[in-house]
């Protein structure tokens, strides 16, 4: 690495990393501040309040680094343009992209890494703090295992197209109450539906008992009577666990897991959430890229910073820019999951245009 390369580096990680403390310090700081009253209301303990914040870093860490990354790059390369640094490299035969590659690589070693984060850490530090929150306004024990928690009012997409609604789930003894099954065809027509009382997970069968199942036709007439059953062995291939998963929020599964669950739905004809769903999925692999494209629109205004009227409104105007990034990105994904986008235009439209933005005012520099 060259000396240049290697000074600009320097600068830009040390202020990356601050900005990082800084806005860890603040967001925690206010978050507490706002919620003081509940907190001694409810007598939460120290070891439960750390423990809820330190799991809140890496989804603090996805949100605020696209900001640290435009700011240690507005504040790097305009001091080095306001002490003429960038005069004397452009001198000496330095093109644009020369000068700022290792900012553009920077960028990409942190999008890496937000995609990494965001795909190992995050998901499963939204559950954990929803479930100490959850224990924290409930009051219940630190110790409380999340296995002994009884969910109300589940439902999920199966395989074998089918709908399951349950009443009550207890994951302690693997037993569902008030069980409602739907299940269709291609076409989506209902050909069968099996209402039971309850359901118990045993040796790797699920029987059901009180059941009762109801045949249509093509027309959802019913044929024949239905049938009465006391108990019986359900062919149903989830397990406890899979329906404890699809209980997760999209935000909370990691890709593959909600690769998987698409791949699920997708001969459910549950045509809106599997919009939805691809959607969110795209997201993904596009969000981590809104790092180095915000670095590269941070470039033409930070070269533009001489005198400080000039810098504060290099500034300004840039932050303003990375905010119609932000809100356009924002409204393109509402636009996919209304189905007006198609879900990977939704997700990658607004990285394109701010992309193509970048390398038109980064061509136009002096």
């Amino acid at each position: 690495m060259r000396i240049l390369d290697r000074y600009i580096f320097k600068s830009v990680l040390g202020l990356f990393l601050g900005c990082l403390l800084v806005f860890f310090g603040l967001y925690i700081i206010i978050d507490l501040f706002s919620h003081l009253d509940e907190i001694l209301k409810l007598k939460v303990d120290i070891a439960t309040l750390v423990l809820y914040y330190m799991s809140y870093l890496p989804i603090i860490f996805i949100q605020v680094s696209p900001v640290a990354c435009l700011l240690s790059t507005l504040y790097t390369l305009g001091r080095l343009n306001r002490d003429n640094e960038i005069i004397a490299m452009r001198s000496s035969g330095l093109s644009v992209l020369q000068i700022t590659k290792t900012i553009i690589i920077f960028g990409l070693i942190v999008s890496v890494f937000i995609f990494m984060v965001n795909d190992r850490f995050v998901p499963g530090a939204l559950n954990l703090t929803e479930r100490i929150k959850a224990r924290m306004e409930s009051g219940k024990n630190k110790g409380q295992d999340q296995e002994n928690q009884i969910i109300n009012n589940l439902s999920m997409y199966g395989l074998k197209n089918r709908l399951i609604f349950i009443n009550k789930f207890s994951l302690a003894t693997n037993t569902m109450e008030g069980i409602t099954i739907l299940e269709h065809d291609e076409q989506q027509d209902i050909t069968k539906k099996i209402v039971a009382n309850k359901g118990v997970y045993k040796n790797n069968l699920w029987r059901f008992y009180q059941s009762i199942t109801y045949n249509f036709d093509k027309n959802g007439q019913i044929i024949s009577e239905p049938q009465y059953l006391e108990e019986e062995i359900m062919t149903i291939p989830e397990t406890p666990k899979e329906f404890l998963n699809q209980r997760q929020k999209p935000e909370g599964m990691t890709i593959s897991q909600l690769q998987e669950y698409i791949w699920k739905l997708s001969e459910s004809g549950a045509t809106s959430v599997l919009k939805n769903l691809n959607v969110e999925l795209y997201q993904r692999f596009s969000y981590p890229l809104i790092s180095v494209i915000i670095m590269l629109l941070g470039i033409p205004f930070s070269l533009k910073m001489k005198r400080h009227a000039t810098g504060m409104s290099s500034i300004g105007l840039s932050i303003m820019v990375g905010f119609l990034y932000y809100a356009l990105n924002a409204i393109s994904i509402a636009f996919g999951k209304a189905g007006i986008l198609a879900p990977l235009l939704a997700a990658t439209l607004p990285h394109i245009l701010a992309f193509a933005t970048a390398v038109y005012l980064i061509s136009i520099l002096p």
